[in-house]
């Protein structure tokens, strides 16, 4: 069985979203501060015949030496210092893609909800921003079961949010996170990562239809397997009039790090070998391919290409069009 791979202080840090996470001004490496009032929660585009539509739930902010763990620690702040990054502070988008292919609208990914950060949650009231009506998402596909992606799947009576939709899941991710006893065996920090994900999967009102390599959710789009973060986790592949995206969950979290150093891990990778192999598998076939890609961390709207460099990669940010 796959392990766990956080620290004890990542869980806690996470778990209890202690507002020391947020750093003052000065304390940032950032030069641009936050806006005085809000700034767009969506962005859209086409792909071929797709309409597509990244929505924000928030965002995150969590210890940035949960980055690059398997590296040397003063590397990697010397990396991000370099990109104009904080040190202390890993301060991540959180990016759903909304897909309007033929009859399908599928959403990817469901976010927090109110049950684990404040500064997150935001997903079902930005699609109403974005004039896209919760209720007419006909199928909804979880790329895992960590507590940002799946946690929003309950409503505040605990039963599922979109009632209607349909409800997808790897079969590997879905068999990893039911095993029996498995909150017993892994550290009490983590328990309630596991009591999530089985109450989330077993919310009233949600019939998971349960999903393996290359199986299509609705005609084009597909899911593919993307193992690493964790054993099932499966990423999203858009296809239409011969172009391509790929919403790559968490199997890439990191627009600049994963990219640049794919070897390097982090702390919230449950296995870092299998998390490199995928890395390393995604990042060959979008840049030989030309496919675009979403990364659901990276700085908001997270779209752009995949270009090679030697034995690392670059990522290059979509040109937006009006």
């Amino acid at each position: 069985m796959s392990t766990f791979r956080p620290s004890r202080r990542d869980i806690l840090a996470m778990a209890a979203a202690m507002p020391a996470l947020t750093l003052p001004a000065q304390g940032r490496a950032q030069t641009l501060g936050a806006p005085a009032s809000a700034n767009p929660s969506h962005f859209r585009f086409t792909l071929g015949e797709a309409a597509l539509t990244v929505v924000s739930d928030g965002r995150l902010e969590i210890p940035a030496d949960g980055l690059g763990v398997n590296a040397d620690p003063a590397e990697v702040q010397a990396f991000l210092r370099r990109h104009f990054l904080s040190t202390e502070t890993n301060y991540s988008h959180t990016n759903h893609l909304v897909i309007e292919l033929g009859a399908a609208k599928v959403l990817v990914d469901l976010g927090s909800g109110n049950r684990f950060m404040p500064t997150a949650g935001a997903l079902m009231g930005n699609l109403e921003r974005a004039d896209i009506d919760p209720a007419s998402i006909t199928h909804v596909v979880i790329t895992h079961a960590h507590p940002d992606h799946i946690w929003g799947v309950r409503d505040d009576f605990d039963e599922a949010i979109l009632p209607d939709a349909q409800y997808f899941l790897g079969r590997a991710e879905r068999d990893f996170w039911m095993q029996e006893g498995l909150a017993s065996t892994v550290p009490a920090d983590l328990q309630q990562f596991v009591v999530g994900a089985v109450n989330s999967i077993q919310v009233e009102g949600a019939e998971w239809q349960l999903l393996a390599h290359e199986q299509e959710v609705a005609p084009g789009i597909r899911v593919i397997d993307t193992p690493g973060h964790t054993p099932g986790h499966i990423a999203v592949v858009v296809e239409s009039a011969g172009q391509q995206l790929i919403a790559l969950g968490d199997s890439m979290n990191h627009a600049y790090m994963n990219f640049a150093h794919p070897d390097w891990v982090n702390s919230f990778d449950m296995d870092g070998a299998q998390t490199v192999a995928t890395r390393r598998r995604l990042l060959d076939m979008a840049a030989t391919d030309r496919m675009a890609v979403l990364g659901y961390h990276f700085p908001f709207p997270g779209v752009g290409h995949v270009m090679a460099e030697g034995d690392s990669y670059r990522f290059v940010p979509a040109l937006w069009q009006w």
